[in-house]
Order: C-alpha cells, then sequence, then structure tokens
C-alpha cells in the first residue's frame, strides 16, 4: 500500500512503516517487524501499541509470545470517518466560541498598528488601500507619484476617478515637479473636475515627505532614491492629522 496514502488517514511516519510492513509480513513477531521497518525496538513497540489503540493493529499470544498482525483495512475507512465527525464537531464548537474570541481580539488588539512599505510595490499597496475610502487628504503633494511612476499612475487614476474618491489636495508653493511647469497644468493633469481640488502653502511649510490621511490611516511617504513609506493606523492620530489639515486648508490659497 501506498505511504503516502496512509499518511493521509492520519497514521504517522513510524505508523505508516510499520502498518505497510505487517501487510508484506502478515502475522509477525516484535523482532521480524523491527528487521523489516529498522525501527528502534522499543520505539517499534511504542508504535504498536498506538496503531492498536486505534483498533488498526490486533495481536495473539501463543506460549507466552505476541504476534502482531492488522486487522481489517476497511478500519482504515472508519478511522477517517471518525477524523471526518471529530473535525465537523471541532469546527461546530469553533463557531459557537469564535464571537467571543473575536471579542477578545478586538479587546487585546494594538492601539497603535504601524507598517512600513518600500519601493514602488510598497507604494502599490497603499494606493490601492486609499481606494478603499471616499476622501483622500494629502498634505505637500507634489505629483512624484506620477514622476516616479507613470504607467501605474494612468491606470490609478483611471481607478480612482470610476470609484469616486475625491482627492483633496495641500500643495507646497514651488514644489510641484517638473513636468507641471505650472498650477494650472497640474490642474488640468489631475483633473480638478474629476473628484480632485488643490489649495496651496507657503513654501515655508515644505517638508521632504507627503502626507495622506485616509480612514483611520495615515501615511507618510519619502520619495527618491530610496521610497519609503510609513503608515500608522489609529482613529485618533488619523483625527489629529485631519483637523491639521482642515486647519491649513482655511489658510491655504485657493
Amino acid at each position: 500500500m501506498e505511504k503516502e496514502l496512509l499518511k493521509k488517514t492520519g497514521l504517522s511516519e513510524a505508523e505508516t512503516k510499520v502498518y505497510n510492513a505487517l501487510i508484506k509480513l502478515g502475522s509477525s513477531s516484535l523482532s521480524k517487524i523491527q528487521e523489516s521497518t529498522n525501527i528502534e525496538r522499543r520505539y517499534v513497540y511504542d508504535v504498536l501499541n498506538k496503531l492498536t489503540e486505534k483498533g488498526l493493529v490486533s495481536y495473539t499470544i501463543e506460549k507466552g509470545k505476541k504476534t502482531f498482525q492488522i486487522t481489517h483495512p476497511n478500519k482504515l475507512l472508519t478511522l477517517l470517518e471518525e477524523k471526518r465527525a471529530k473535525i465537523e464537531e471541532t469546527e461546530e464548537e469553533l463557531k459557537r466560541e469564535l464571537p467571543d474570541l473575536v471579542k477578545l481580539y478586538n479587546e487585546k488588539k494594538p492601539e497603535i498598528k504601524t507598517e512600513i512599505f518600500r519601493g514602488k510595490e510598497g507604494i502599490k499597496a497603499i494606493g490601492e488601500d486609499l481606494l478603499s475610502q471616499k476622501d483622500n487628504y494629502f498634505i505637500g503633494g507634489n505629483g512624484s507619484i506620477k514622476s516616479y511612476m507613470p504607467y501605474f499612475w494612468e491606470h490609478f487614476n483611471k481607478k480612482r476617478v470610476n470609484k469616486k474618491v475625491m482627492w483633496h489636495d495641500l500643495i507646497i508653493e514651488g514644489s510641484l515637479m517638473e513636468e507641471f511647469k505650472s498650477l494650472e497644468k497640474a490642474k488640468k493633469e489631475f483633473k480638478e473636475t474629476q473628484y480632485y481640488e488643490y489649495r496651496i502653502l507657503p513654501s515655508e511649510l515644505g517638508s521632504p515627505h507627503v502626507i495622506s490621511i485616509y480612514g483611520d490611516k495615515v501615511a507618510l511617504a519619502l520619495w527618491g532614491e530610496f521610497i519609503f513609506a510609513l503608515v500608522i493606523q489609529n482613529k485618533e492620530i488619523a483625527k489629529s492629522y485631519l483637523n491639521y489639515f482642515n486647519f491649513l486648508w482655511k489658510v491655504a490659497k485657493k
């Protein structure tokens, strides 16, 4: 019998070897089984006891000596049925306990979750996450994503517009990428009429990174030779950043 098939019934490597040996040997003594399997003698005896407990092996005693043999192979099916019944029983118990487990998880999970993303693939992951919220807020946006990832930006922005995700962008004066040349060109590029609006902050408020606020998350992205982003997930922190954004929005130039 194939060893892999026996393992699928839940038998261990050693149990599989011993059971397989008994199939080939028939009724056998401990020493013959040990010789056939090359398993240490005392361990073979332990394995035989386990197989006996599972109902897969029986033994007879003649003149004080034990001989072992497999029981009817149908017992393998019975073993699987018993396993299936236990799994179903465990599944039902888990379903009953799951609400309490989820409650405990929510009570014990960290209040502040942080994730670090590196490289363009990391930024793509954040971009997809941005689309999960209907409003995205940016401080220090300057078109970096289009400059570094033009192909991604083209498809991403179409998806953003289709999903009607609104971008509110605070641009630092004088920080636009060279390709935009002017705010009017930037306005056209980002399609203000298609879920985009911007205001201008004085250059003194410039920083080397872009802040993105969406839902209960804040992403701090640094563009350059090494692209890096830190995402913080916490309602209070996101709320404080949004308050900061709203204040700047009121005083920024239209």
